[in-house]
């Protein structure tokens, strides 16, 4: 029997993901669902459409309004948003540093610990040593190594896990982050349809 699910896609350079994975696995919990934690890169996919940087920054009145939006929607939450600089930021090494915390299970709690400091305290996670300080503050709860994490992010096996999981993306239809999938296949897009993505998964496990 299939456990209970609910996939979760997010690229850390997005605003709306980090709404969504402060809120998402105590709302699954509550569900009983099991959140799968599958970072990506949109910067592919933007690519494909032909698109060089976010749509927020090639609209700027979409730029605006997202900020506004996020302002509002983390204040409803008690989270402090602070925007990015730049954005968005680089968000690779972040991806794959997960995908290494995923082996030990802490992608959830390093997740988090990644969006709070680019978001919550304004620190560019496109920086090493913002990084690598994130990752210890991690351990300092967990009793993770720092050291075989930070290595483990550049082996070539991880390299290419997050090459193959952005490429799913693509494949499954993916155009924006976060998304969130369930295990019939239905695909709900922002952090506005996270509610809705887990009744879907709740409701297709119980049937």
């Amino acid at each position: 029997m299939q456990a209970a699910k609910i996939e979760f896609w997010y690229d850390f350079a997005s605003t709306y993901s980090y709404l969504s994975a402060m809120r998402i696995e105590a709302l699954a919990a509550a569900n009983g669902l099991i959140v799968e934690w599958k970072p990506f890169l949109l910067g592919p996919i933007f690519k494909a459409q032909g698109w060089d940087t976010s749509p927020f920054n090639i609209y700027p009145a979409k730029g605006r309004y997202m900020i506004r939006d996020i302002k509002r929607s983390a204040a409803a939450l008690g989270l402090p948003f602070h925007a990015p600089e730049p954005f968005p930021q680089h968000s690779l090494a972040a991806a794959r540093m997960a995908l290494a915390a995923a082996e030990y299970g802490a992608i959830s709690a390093f997740t988090r610990a990644v969006f709070t400091a680019q978001f919550a305290e304004a620190r560019n996670i496109g920086d090493p040593a913002t990084l690598l300080a994130v990752l210890q503050e991690v351990a300092s709860t967990s009793g993770l190594d720092v050291a075989r994490i930070s290595a483990r992010s550049g082996d070539t096996a991880i390299k290419e896990q997050l090459r193959a999981q952005s490429a799913e993306a693509s494949r499954l239809g993916l155009f924006g982050a976060p998304s969130f999938r369930t295990i019939d296949g239905e695909l709900f897009w922002g952090d506005d349809r996270l509610d809705q993505a887990v009744a879907w998964a709740q409701a297709t496990a119980d049937g």
